[in-house]
């Protein structure tokens, strides 16, 4: 019988052939590529700052039906005995215990794993050992993104260890213009090797279209849309509704069916469901969530129409003060959240207050619905406000969630002093 020594040595064969088929083809540069620039700066004083500072691990936000994606990078990996990898392990899991108990998603983004610092098939072993139930229940998709003959060695020896349920769970990626069929791919934070390697297999494959190639130009909305477009624009066509119809219609569902509703906003739906129904949305006509029989499609419509706004719910111009809560003395948070707020749009403010009111609600049933202000923070805060340009970073999370827990916790307060005109409360 094959030893787990033998096969790690087959797997190691396989790893060094790979690395000097690239060297081989190195033809767009005579020299290597550079390191993986980090942009990641966690505070020093984070638990697992001699892990997190590598920037291995990210979380992206929600993908288009509101599942988290965190995502694993092989080349930012240093080499092996400049990382604990028990320590990488246990960060692994403290960055998961945050969101397991929602359905996520794991990237893995498979180039760059060298010889030097790839852990050993052992510590896969552990790993996959220490991923009890509550981690692997609501993985919904692990994308193995540019894979190799030593993924697929790796997988047929972990095949005994892994559940067939698990195992359907696991999807290819060859191309990175793949995963746009599946997620929100501006999302996604992908390091800039990553990016040039899929460059040059695009264009080994002659995948890659042609420059002059340009995509045509979007369709303008309908005078109906909902989704993927402006508050601003939405109000336009719709002077009658201060609420748009996606929330106020939520809202009121989920306020009467789902308040007690254990994990509520923590559950994913099928994803053709949700495209139907924002279909039916865009289209102007009418969506009666009785039908479906299911209190989790009203919520994953209601984060994915925050989500796809053009413009944030609490708008671009602040999310440079939201990340700069973390410097304002804890005592006067609430102070500063409120003058935050308070500087909203007109229309920007009655839509945060009236959602903000409903999930204050939701908070207030926590024993019951496990959704705590903290947890609500976790799942909407991604939604509600974010970078104009590029992803949002794992580093800048925190003061997001501070700042929407804030909101959710202090409602009260933030929002008594400024009373827009109409419907404000759900």
């Amino acid at each position: 019988m094959t030893s787990l020594t033998d096969l790690e040595q087959l797997a190691e064969v396989e790893l060094q052939k790979e690395e000097e088929e690239e060297k081989e083809q190195m033809w767009v540069s005579d020299s290597p590529s550079a390191p993986p620039t980090n942009k990641l700066s966690p505070d020093p004083s984070h638990p697992y700052y001699d892990v997190a500072r590598h920037g291995i691990i990210q979380v992206s936000g929600d993908d288009n039906y509101g599942r988290k994606l965190i995502i694993f990078s092989s080349c930012c990996l240093p080499p092996s005995h400049q990382l604990n990898h028990h320590r990488l392990l246990e960060y692994l899991k403290y960055t998961l215990d945050q969101y397991v108990e929602m359905d996520y998603i794991l990237v893995y983004f498979h180039y760059g794993l060298r010889s030097s610092n790839k852990p050993s098939l052992r510590w896969l072993r552990e790993a996959y050992s220490e991923f009890d139930r509550k981690y692997k229940k609501n993985l919904k998709t692990l994308y193995v993104v540019h894979p190799t003959n030593f993924i697929r060695i790796v997988w047929n020896i972990f095949k005994p260890l892994i559940s067939r349920k698990f195992g359907k769970k696991l999807t290819y990626v060859n191309y990175l213009a793949e995963l746009r069929d599946h997620l929100n791919y501006e999302q996604l934070i992908i390091p800039p090797d990553v990016l040039r390697h899929d460059e040059k297999l695009c264009a080994i494959q002659k995948d890659r279209p042609p420059p002059s190639v340009k995509k045509p130009p979007p369709r303008p909305p309908l005078p109906t849309q909902q989704f993927g477009v402006s508050l601003q624009y939405i109000r336009e066509k719709n002077r009658e509704a201060i609420i748009p119809l996606v929330m106020s219609q939520t809202i009121t569902y989920l306020k009467e069916k789902g308040l007690r509703t254990e994990g509520i906003f923590r559950r994913s739906a099928h994803v053709q469901l949700i495209k139907d129904i924002q279909k039916l949305y865009n289209l102007g006509k009418p969506v009666n969530f009785e039908q479906y029989g299911d209190v989790h499609v009203p919520a994953v419509i209601l984060k994915t129409f925050l989500r796809e706004l053009s413009e944030p719910l609490l708008t671009f111009r602040v999310y440079n003060q939201v990340q700069e809560i973390l410097n304002v003395e804890s005592s006067l948070r609430v102070t500063r959240c409120k003058q935050i707020v308070e500087s909203l749009p007109e229309h920007h403010f009655i839509v945060l207050k009236y959602l903000i009111c409903f999930l204050h609600m939701v908070s207030q049933e926590s024993i019951v619905n496990k959704m705590s202000p903290s947890n609500l923070a976790c799942v909407f805060g991604v939604n509600l406000v974010w970078p104009r340009q590029g992803s949002i970073s794992l580093s800048a999370l925190m003061p997001i969630n501070i700042f929407t827990e804030i909101l959710i916790e202090h409602f009260h307060t933030l929002f008594s002093s400024r009373c827009p005109p109409g419907q404000v409360t759900p």
